[in-house]
Protein backbone atom coordinates (compact mmCIF):
# COMPACT_ATOMS: atom_id res chain seq x y z
CA UNK A 1 0.00 0.00 0.00
CA UNK A 2 1.58 3.60 -0.65
CA UNK A 3 0.58 4.46 3.49
CA UNK A 4 4.01 2.60 4.13
CA UNK A 5 5.82 5.15 1.89
CA UNK A 6 6.68 7.69 4.14
CA UNK A 7 4.90 11.34 2.91
CA UNK A 8 7.94 13.04 2.77
CA UNK A 9 9.46 10.74 0.57
CA UNK A 10 5.95 10.68 -1.87
CA UNK A 11 6.20 14.42 -1.83
CA UNK A 12 9.76 14.70 -2.83
CA UNK A 13 9.24 12.35 -5.46
CA UNK A 14 5.96 14.46 -6.54
CA UNK A 15 8.76 17.25 -7.10
CA UNK A 16 10.96 15.55 -9.25
CA UNK A 17 8.72 14.48 -11.54
CA UNK A 18 7.05 17.39 -12.14
CA UNK A 19 10.24 19.76 -11.86
CA UNK A 20 11.56 17.23 -14.89
CA UNK A 21 8.60 17.10 -16.86
CA UNK A 22 8.98 18.36 -20.52
CA UNK A 23 5.37 19.93 -20.74
CA UNK A 24 3.03 18.95 -17.87
CA UNK A 25 1.68 15.58 -16.38
CA UNK A 26 -1.78 14.73 -16.14
CA UNK A 27 -3.12 12.73 -12.80
CA UNK A 28 -3.00 9.55 -14.32
CA UNK A 29 0.77 10.22 -15.41
CA UNK A 30 1.53 10.89 -11.88
CA UNK A 31 -0.85 8.18 -10.29
CA UNK A 32 1.82 4.91 -12.40
CA UNK A 33 4.46 6.59 -12.27
CA UNK A 34 5.02 8.32 -9.80
CA UNK A 35 6.37 6.44 -6.26
CA UNK A 36 3.85 6.93 -3.85
CA UNK A 37 0.58 7.34 -5.82
CA UNK A 38 0.58 3.48 -7.68
CA UNK A 39 -1.45 1.30 -5.40
CA UNK A 40 -3.86 3.70 -3.85
CA UNK A 41 -6.80 1.57 -3.80
CA UNK A 42 -9.35 3.52 -5.71
CA UNK A 43 -9.48 6.75 -8.05
CA UNK A 44 -11.54 9.05 -5.26
CA UNK A 45 -8.44 7.66 -2.48
CA UNK A 46 -5.66 8.68 -4.90
CA UNK A 47 -7.46 11.97 -5.81
CA UNK A 48 -7.68 12.58 -2.13
CA UNK A 49 -3.93 12.08 -1.34
CA UNK A 50 -2.85 14.28 -4.86
CA UNK A 51 -4.87 17.21 -3.63
CA UNK A 52 -3.53 16.89 -0.46
CA UNK A 53 0.08 16.36 -1.10
CA UNK A 54 -0.66 19.72 -3.74
CA UNK A 55 -1.86 22.16 -1.05
CA UNK A 56 1.01 20.80 0.65
CA UNK A 57 3.38 21.75 -1.60
CA UNK A 58 2.18 25.16 -2.15
CA UNK A 59 2.24 26.04 1.38
CA UNK A 60 5.97 25.09 1.42
CA UNK A 61 6.38 27.83 -1.40
CA UNK A 62 6.89 25.24 -4.15
CA UNK A 63 5.00 26.59 -7.23
CA UNK A 64 2.38 24.22 -8.80
CA UNK A 65 1.19 24.79 -11.62
CA UNK A 66 -1.90 23.78 -13.03
CA UNK A 67 -2.08 23.57 -16.92
CA UNK A 68 -4.32 23.03 -19.40
CA UNK A 69 -4.01 21.13 -22.50
CA UNK A 70 -4.89 23.44 -25.80
CA UNK A 71 -6.91 21.34 -27.01
CA UNK A 72 -8.87 20.23 -24.52
CA UNK A 73 -9.14 22.91 -21.96
CA UNK A 74 -10.95 20.64 -19.19
CA UNK A 75 -7.77 18.06 -19.45
CA UNK A 76 -5.36 19.59 -16.61
CA UNK A 77 -2.02 18.71 -15.80
CA UNK A 78 0.16 20.09 -13.47
CA UNK A 79 3.97 21.28 -13.34
CA UNK A 80 6.54 23.10 -11.15
CA UNK A 81 7.46 26.45 -12.99
CA UNK A 82 11.52 25.80 -12.75
CA UNK A 83 11.77 29.67 -12.90
CA UNK A 84 10.56 30.47 -9.59
CA UNK A 85 11.59 27.63 -8.01
CA UNK A 86 15.10 27.71 -8.94
CA UNK A 87 17.29 29.41 -6.25
CA UNK A 88 19.47 32.25 -7.13
CA UNK A 89 23.00 31.49 -8.34
CA UNK A 90 25.39 31.88 -5.19
CA UNK A 91 28.50 33.71 -5.75
CA UNK A 92 30.75 33.60 -3.22
CA UNK A 93 34.20 35.61 -2.67
CA UNK A 94 37.71 34.88 -2.56
CA UNK A 95 37.19 36.16 0.71
CA UNK A 96 34.32 34.57 1.66
CA UNK A 97 35.64 31.61 0.54
CA UNK A 98 38.98 31.91 2.85
CA UNK A 99 36.56 32.61 6.21
CA UNK A 100 34.97 29.04 5.04
CA UNK A 101 38.08 27.82 4.96
CA UNK A 102 39.40 28.67 8.12
CA UNK A 103 36.43 27.44 9.69
CA UNK A 104 36.77 23.95 8.33
CA UNK A 105 39.93 23.86 9.68
CA UNK A 106 37.97 24.01 13.17
CA UNK A 107 36.81 20.54 12.75
CA UNK A 108 39.92 19.10 11.79
CA UNK A 109 40.41 17.22 14.96
CA UNK A 110 36.33 16.48 15.68
CA UNK A 111 34.00 14.09 15.03
CA UNK A 112 32.63 16.30 11.88
CA UNK A 113 35.55 16.82 9.81
CA UNK A 114 34.58 14.84 7.34
CA UNK A 115 31.25 16.65 6.93
CA UNK A 116 32.91 19.71 7.01
CA UNK A 117 35.17 18.74 4.33
CA UNK A 118 32.68 17.93 2.18
CA UNK A 119 30.58 21.01 2.64
CA UNK A 120 34.01 22.76 1.75
CA UNK A 121 34.40 21.15 -1.41
CA UNK A 122 30.71 21.94 -2.71
CA UNK A 123 31.02 25.44 -1.81
CA UNK A 124 34.29 25.89 -3.69
CA UNK A 125 32.58 25.02 -6.73
CA UNK A 126 30.76 27.52 -6.99
CA UNK A 127 33.17 30.33 -5.88
CA UNK A 128 34.77 32.71 -8.13
CA UNK A 129 37.59 32.21 -7.16
CA UNK A 130 40.53 30.47 -4.88
CA UNK A 131 40.50 31.26 -1.37
CA UNK A 132 41.79 34.10 -0.36
CA UNK A 133 44.78 33.00 2.23
CA UNK A 134 46.11 36.38 2.87
CA UNK A 135 43.13 38.04 4.42
CA UNK A 136 43.35 34.74 7.21
CA UNK A 137 47.06 34.39 7.14
CA UNK A 138 48.65 33.80 10.84
CA UNK A 139 45.17 32.99 11.99
CA UNK A 140 44.10 29.67 13.07
CA UNK A 141 41.04 28.29 15.35
CA UNK A 142 42.86 27.76 18.71
CA UNK A 143 40.34 24.82 19.79
CA UNK A 144 41.32 21.64 21.54
CA UNK A 145 40.07 17.95 19.96
CA UNK A 146 36.96 17.48 22.13
CA UNK A 147 37.33 13.76 21.45
CA UNK A 148 35.23 10.92 21.03
CA UNK A 149 32.45 12.28 23.69
CA UNK A 150 31.52 15.03 21.35
CA UNK A 151 29.46 12.89 19.21
CA UNK A 152 27.15 11.09 21.53
CA UNK A 153 26.03 14.20 23.60
CA UNK A 154 25.30 16.12 20.73
CA UNK A 155 23.18 13.15 19.87
CA UNK A 156 21.80 13.46 22.98
CA UNK A 157 21.11 16.85 23.41
CA UNK A 158 19.61 16.88 20.58
CA UNK A 159 17.07 14.06 21.16
CA UNK A 160 16.94 14.78 24.93
CA UNK A 161 18.67 11.96 26.38
CA UNK A 162 20.14 11.31 29.44
CA UNK A 163 23.81 10.17 29.58
CA UNK A 164 26.39 8.76 31.99
CA UNK A 165 30.05 9.18 32.06
CA UNK A 166 33.03 9.10 33.96
CA UNK A 167 34.22 12.79 35.22
CA UNK A 168 37.46 13.39 36.56
CA UNK A 169 37.31 16.71 38.59
CA UNK A 170 39.79 19.31 38.39
CA UNK A 171 40.18 20.47 41.67
CA UNK A 172 40.33 17.22 43.67
CA UNK A 173 41.80 14.22 40.84
CA UNK A 174 38.42 12.22 41.77
CA UNK A 175 37.02 10.51 39.20
CA UNK A 176 33.45 9.87 39.43
CA UNK A 177 30.17 8.32 37.45
CA UNK A 178 28.10 10.91 36.71
CA UNK A 179 24.42 11.03 35.26
CA UNK A 180 23.45 14.01 33.50
CA UNK A 181 20.50 16.00 31.47
CA UNK A 182 22.44 17.81 28.41
CA UNK A 183 21.48 20.76 28.08
CA UNK A 184 24.30 22.11 25.42
CA UNK A 185 27.67 22.10 24.54
CA UNK A 186 29.52 25.36 24.09
CA UNK A 187 33.33 26.41 22.94
CA UNK A 188 34.65 28.77 24.77
CA UNK A 189 38.66 29.37 25.39
CA UNK A 190 40.13 26.56 23.20
CA UNK A 191 37.73 24.14 25.57
CA UNK A 192 34.17 22.42 24.72
CA UNK A 193 32.08 22.48 27.66
CA UNK A 194 28.94 20.61 28.35
CA UNK A 195 25.89 22.52 30.41
CA UNK A 196 23.26 20.17 31.97
CA UNK A 197 21.58 18.62 35.24
CA UNK A 198 23.35 16.40 37.17
CA UNK A 199 20.30 14.67 38.48
CA UNK A 200 22.84 13.18 41.78
CA UNK A 201 23.04 16.48 42.85
CA UNK A 202 19.88 17.40 41.35
CA UNK A 203 21.13 20.94 40.09
CA UNK A 204 23.44 22.52 36.78
CA UNK A 205 26.72 21.94 36.47
CA UNK A 206 29.58 22.38 33.95
CA UNK A 207 31.99 19.83 32.55
CA UNK A 208 34.66 20.09 30.37
CA UNK A 209 34.49 17.13 27.79
CA UNK A 210 38.84 17.04 27.85
CA UNK A 211 38.20 15.15 31.79
CA UNK A 212 35.47 12.64 30.28
CA UNK A 213 36.76 8.99 30.84
CA UNK A 214 36.08 6.87 28.75
CA UNK A 215 32.75 6.46 26.42
CA UNK A 216 29.44 8.47 27.18
CA UNK A 217 27.03 6.15 27.76
CA UNK A 218 23.29 6.92 26.20
CA UNK A 219 20.26 6.04 29.11
CA UNK A 220 17.00 5.31 28.57
CA UNK A 221 14.72 6.89 25.92
CA UNK A 222 14.80 10.57 23.70
CA UNK A 223 12.76 13.31 25.16
CA UNK A 224 12.82 11.82 28.80
CA UNK A 225 13.48 15.61 29.91
CA UNK A 226 12.84 19.44 29.02
CA UNK A 227 15.22 22.26 29.55
CA UNK A 228 14.15 24.38 31.80
CA UNK A 229 12.35 27.64 30.32
CA UNK A 230 14.64 29.98 32.24
CA UNK A 231 18.28 28.20 31.55
CA UNK A 232 20.88 29.89 30.29
CA UNK A 233 23.99 27.55 29.52
CA UNK A 234 26.22 30.72 28.63
CA UNK A 235 25.83 32.19 31.88
CA UNK A 236 26.19 29.05 33.73
CA UNK A 237 29.33 28.80 32.28
CA UNK A 238 30.44 31.70 32.63
CA UNK A 239 29.68 31.68 36.46
CA UNK A 240 31.29 28.22 37.09
CA UNK A 241 34.88 29.42 36.72
CA UNK A 242 35.60 27.22 34.02
CA UNK A 243 36.76 29.45 31.45
CA UNK A 244 38.26 31.86 34.52
CA UNK A 245 41.53 33.33 33.66
CA UNK A 246 43.95 32.08 36.42
CA UNK A 247 47.71 32.90 37.32
CA UNK A 248 50.44 29.91 37.75
CA UNK A 249 53.57 30.89 39.62
CA UNK A 250 56.67 29.38 38.27
CA UNK A 251 59.91 28.93 40.02
CA UNK A 252 61.99 28.43 36.68
CA UNK A 253 66.04 27.03 36.32
CA UNK A 254 67.79 29.88 34.67
CA UNK A 255 67.89 29.56 30.92
CA UNK A 256 64.78 27.05 30.71
CA UNK A 257 61.20 27.32 29.95
CA UNK A 258 61.48 29.65 27.03
CA UNK A 259 57.44 29.32 25.62
CA UNK A 260 57.18 29.79 29.40
CA UNK A 261 59.20 32.38 29.73
CA UNK A 262 57.56 34.19 26.78
CA UNK A 263 53.91 33.80 27.86
CA UNK A 264 54.81 35.42 31.70
CA UNK A 265 53.30 38.63 32.54
CA UNK A 266 54.58 41.43 34.55
CA UNK A 267 51.05 42.03 35.99
CA UNK A 268 49.46 41.18 39.85
CA UNK A 269 51.06 41.56 43.01
CA UNK A 270 53.04 38.44 44.17
CA UNK A 271 51.35 36.42 47.03
CA UNK A 272 52.58 36.74 50.30
CA UNK A 273 53.12 32.82 50.55
CA UNK A 274 55.19 32.81 46.55
CA UNK A 275 58.58 32.76 46.99
CA UNK A 276 61.05 31.27 44.68
CA UNK A 277 63.95 29.44 45.87
CA UNK A 278 67.13 30.95 45.39
CA UNK A 279 68.58 30.26 42.26
CA UNK A 280 65.44 30.22 40.27
CA UNK A 281 63.22 32.70 38.41
CA UNK A 282 59.95 33.49 39.48
CA UNK A 283 57.41 34.20 36.79
CA UNK A 284 53.55 34.28 36.26
CA UNK A 285 52.33 33.18 33.30
CA UNK A 286 48.14 33.43 32.67
CA UNK A 287 46.02 30.50 31.72
CA UNK A 288 42.52 29.03 31.59
CA UNK A 289 42.96 25.23 31.24
CA UNK A 290 45.13 23.25 34.10
CA UNK A 291 45.08 20.42 32.35
CA UNK A 292 47.25 21.91 29.50
CA UNK A 293 49.40 24.04 31.22
CA UNK A 294 50.00 21.10 33.87
CA UNK A 295 51.20 19.12 30.78
CA UNK A 296 53.13 21.54 29.46
CA UNK A 297 55.22 22.16 33.30
CA UNK A 298 55.18 18.34 33.50
CA UNK A 299 57.22 18.21 30.56
CA UNK A 300 60.15 20.30 31.79
CA UNK A 301 60.15 17.92 35.25
CA UNK A 302 62.68 19.84 37.73
CA UNK A 303 63.64 22.63 35.68
CA UNK A 304 59.86 23.76 36.80
CA UNK A 305 58.25 24.23 40.19
CA UNK A 306 54.46 25.13 40.44
CA UNK A 307 54.47 27.43 43.61
CA UNK A 308 50.69 28.38 43.14
CA UNK A 309 47.68 27.21 42.83
CA UNK A 310 47.96 23.98 44.15
CA UNK A 311 44.98 22.60 41.97
CA UNK A 312 48.00 23.14 39.01
CA UNK A 313 50.71 21.78 41.53
CA UNK A 314 48.49 18.44 42.34
CA UNK A 315 48.15 18.04 38.61
CA UNK A 316 51.92 18.36 37.74
CA UNK A 317 52.88 16.04 40.32
CA UNK A 318 50.18 13.31 39.46
CA UNK A 319 51.80 13.54 35.72
CA UNK A 320 55.10 12.86 37.09
CA UNK A 321 54.34 10.20 39.12
CA UNK A 322 52.28 8.65 36.24
CA UNK A 323 55.29 8.70 34.39
CA UNK A 324 57.39 7.37 36.87
CA UNK A 325 55.27 4.65 37.31
CA UNK A 326 54.86 4.00 33.52
CA UNK A 327 59.07 3.97 33.27
CA UNK A 328 59.26 1.38 36.06
CA UNK A 329 56.78 -0.73 34.18
CA UNK A 330 58.46 -0.63 30.72
CA UNK A 331 61.80 -1.35 32.57
CA UNK A 332 60.54 -3.95 33.76
CA UNK A 333 59.41 -5.40 31.31
CA UNK A 334 62.61 -4.67 29.25
CA UNK A 335 64.82 -6.74 32.18
CA UNK A 336 62.35 -9.90 31.81
CA UNK A 337 63.09 -9.97 28.27
CA UNK A 338 66.24 -9.63 28.19
CA UNK A 339 66.70 -12.25 31.12
CA UNK A 340 64.45 -14.41 28.67
CA UNK A 341 66.55 -14.08 26.09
Amino acid sequence: MSESLPPAERLLNLVIALVNTPGRMTKEQIRTSVAGYEHTPSTEAFERMFERDKDTLRELGVPVLTVASPAHGDDLGYRIDSDAYALPPMQLTAAQLGVLALAAEFWQDQALRTDAARALVKLSVVGVSAPQTDAIAGLAPRLHPAGPALGPLLDAAEGRQLVSFTYRAASTGDVLERVVEPWSLLARRGGWYLVGRDTVRDAPRVFRLSRIVGPVRLLGVPGAFLVPADADPRSLLRDSGHDELRTAWLAVAPDRAGALRARATTTGEVPADVVAPEGRDLIAVPYTRTGDLADEVAAYTDAVLVLAPAGLRDSVVRRLRDAVRLAEVVGSASAGGASHG
